[in-house]
């Protein structure tokens, strides 16, 4: 392996992307696998160059009279131009010093000015599961393949101007331009906007998750066989570990036309409620082309109508205990439904624009169709996976809750439910309202923004969701537990203590995020980044990393306490939910510390623990 050449915290002057020109940088740190070295321009810009784009100080002769050279956007008082001169001009003592041929020239181009500029390439960077935690939106790198072509503007008063993101100080035998009076430099200058050529370009081998290929290969055929075990096990009368494997139905006796289609009729209504116009509308978060997609608000509403349609069937004797005696079948039709739905995003999405496409794609045909490759498929104005994210599975879990509890009283010959089961079904309830009323945070989610519509959210959310997450009522209606009022108030308290934990953690984040100068967040104290944005390192966010995450946890314990302590099954919840918050902050805690850098590892020594205080 090479030798790195340069140290870190040494000064040397490293070029910026594009352009031919060097800066003064300080070496942050040394990437031994990419030969790539982390470097800080003055005014806090981090990159990644590559050794053949770092000099030492001493290559370079001073200018007489100069001063040391910053970063290319605080470059001030040298001989690149003033603010208040255009781009493209030549500053005052150039042009009295050109020859008369030259002044010519000048005089033949004054009714135009041509201005090439070097794009300088982004690659954008996603992030992990939600921006709770500031999570980054992209980062530059100089090591992707740039796209070195010009584009030619020309500019006049009555034409609108716009300019790529160029590399500092064009060069001068790069650039022909005219006279043109003060008052039109003061308005280009003013005026101009700013446009950035972006390259989606696949994510490398290494950079994949979930174990890569071979780790989606298995997710995708060992949830759906692992989530059938876990049913099939609940159902039986002593669902011990030492009873594995359950006895295992015929495979047509899984698969009914009929329940196939009360699945498709609920996702057609629910889809129906998607597309109410009720509800407020907003912007999500800025994609790598600067559009911001616009999102209807309406998930609560459509919880509300969906609570009437169950509540009118209940008055017509419609019998749902239909849905518990066709529970594993109703899973295999949401299953089958996944599996069709995930083939028509893979394949609609060689359709779609580049720029459309999900920065966590990697051009591997089976993880792009486990991870997804499209980040936002729509059908007009219809948001595939914005609606499948919180309307048809998280609703669908407490409607099957409610099932399961009719179903208790029916089987157990209850007059009222237990209170083990009003339990379950009122925590579980609690969660999903919280979700939907405050349905506008999902947006800010990695699931939105950073990880594309594929098997793994189109499986998660229609499938794992409604038939995994409700599986405490579903165990209690076989197996029932009778729990004291003492125990179930300490129960309500550990509960309670989780939700204030959890929503109070996002309630502050988002409220700074909208307006970091509210007086009411004055008492926060934050760490300052290069990207111009604060981390919080105090209230819920000087406590742990992740308090968000915390409360979740404690309050997952909660709903599953009332199930006893007779079998480990009801709390695989637990088991598999802290696994998959522990993988997500470490992808958090990978994107934060490329996105900022030294601040983050300032943030990390003020806040050691990452969700578990003293513990991790």
């Amino acid at each position: 392996m090479p030798s790195r050449k340069f140290a870190d915290g040494e000064v040397v002057r490293g070029r910026w992307p594009g352009s031919s020109l060097y800066y003064e940088v300080e070496i942050l740190s040394h990437d031994s696998t990419s030969q790539l070295y982390t470097v800080k321009y003055k005014d806090g810009t981090e990159l990644e160059l590559k050794e053949n784009d770092i000099k030492p100080l001493t290559s370079f002769r001073q200018r007489k009279g100069g001063s040391t050279s910053s970063s290319p956007s605080r470059r001030r008082g040298s001989r690149s131009r003033s603010r208040s001169r255009s781009p493209g001009r030549l500053p005052k003592g150039a042009r009295r010093s050109a020859s008369a041929s030259h002044q010519a020239d000048i005089k033949e181009t004054r009714r135009e000015v041509e201005v090439k500029l070097t794009p300088l390439v982004l690659k954008p960077f996603g992030n992990s599961i939600s921006r709770y935690n500031g999570d980054p939106e992209h980062i530059e790198r100089n090591d992707v393949p740039h796209k070195n072509t010009q584009e030619k503007f020309n500019l006049s008063q009555e034409s609108s101007y716009i300019a790529t993101q160029y590399s500092p100080r064009p060069r001068r035998e790069q650039i022909r331009l005219k006279e043109m009076d003060s008052k039109e430099e003061k308005f280009v200058t003013k005026e101009l906007a700013v446009r950035r050529t972006f390259e989606v370009t696949p994510i490398r081998a290494k950079d994949l998750e979930f174990g890569g290929v071979p780790g989606v290969f298995l997710i995708m055929f060992g949830l759906p066989v692992f989530l059938f075990l876990l049913l099939l096990m609940c159902k039986q009368k002593d669902p011990s570990l030492l009873n594995f494997p359950p006895p295992l139905p015929a495979l047509y006796e899984l698969w009914e036309t009929r329940v196939f289609g009360v699945y498709l009729l609920w996702f057609l209504i629910q889809a129906l409620f998607y597309l109410l116009p009720i509800g407020k509308v907003v912007e999500g978060t800025p994609l790598i082309d600067g559009r911001r997609l616009k999102y209807r608000l309406n998930g609560f509403y459509a919880f509300i109508l969906t609570s009437a349609v169950i509540g009118t069937c209940l008055f017509q004797g419609v019998e749902f205990h239909y849905v518990y005696r066709h529970f594993l079948q109703f899973a295999l039709a949401a299953t089958v439904f996944c599996v069709v739905l995930s083939v028509y995003l893979y394949t609609r999405s060689f359709k779609a624009p580049r720029k459309d496409l999900s920065p966590a794609s990697s051009g591997n045909a089976l993880y792009d169709f486990f991870i997804g490759r499209e980040l936002n498929p729509r059908i007009g104005t219809f948001d595939l996976k914005y609606f499948c994210e919180l309307r048809p599975g998280l609703i669908g879990w407490v409607v099957i809750n409610l099932v399961m509890l009719l179903a208790e009283m029916k089987i157990q010959s209850r007059a009222v439910p237990s209170l083990a089961m009003i339990l379950v079904n009122s925590f579980q309830l609690l969660y999903v309202v919280d979700a939907l009323w405050n349905e506008e945070a999902v947006l800010t989610t990695m699931d939105i923004i950073h990880d594309g519509f594929g098997f793994m959210l189109a499986f998660g959310d229609l499938v794992w969701v409604p038939f995994i997450y409700s599986f405490q009522a579903f165990y209690l209606v076989s197996h029932p537990n009778e729990v004291s009022w003492p125990m179930a108030s300490l129960m309500i308290v550990l509960k309670l203590c989780g939700y204030v934990i959890f929503r109070g953690a996002n309630s502050q984040k988002n409220a700074f995020r909208k307006n970091p100068s509210d007086p009411k967040l004055s008492h926060l104290k934050t760490i300052h980044t290069s990207t111009g944005k604060n981390l919080l390192v105090s209230g819920w966010w000087g406590f742990v990393r992740h308090p968000n995450y915390l409360g979740d946890l404690i309050m997952a314990l909660a709903w599953s306490l009332p199930c006893g302590f007779n079998h480990i099954l009801p709390y695989f919840y637990v088991v598999y939910f802290t696994m998959l918050l522990v993988h997500r902050e470490a992808r958090d805690e990978y994107q934060c510390k490329k996105k900022y850098g030294v601040a983050w590892e300032k943030y990390c020594q003020r806040v050691p623990y990452r969700i578990f205080p003293y513990i991790y």
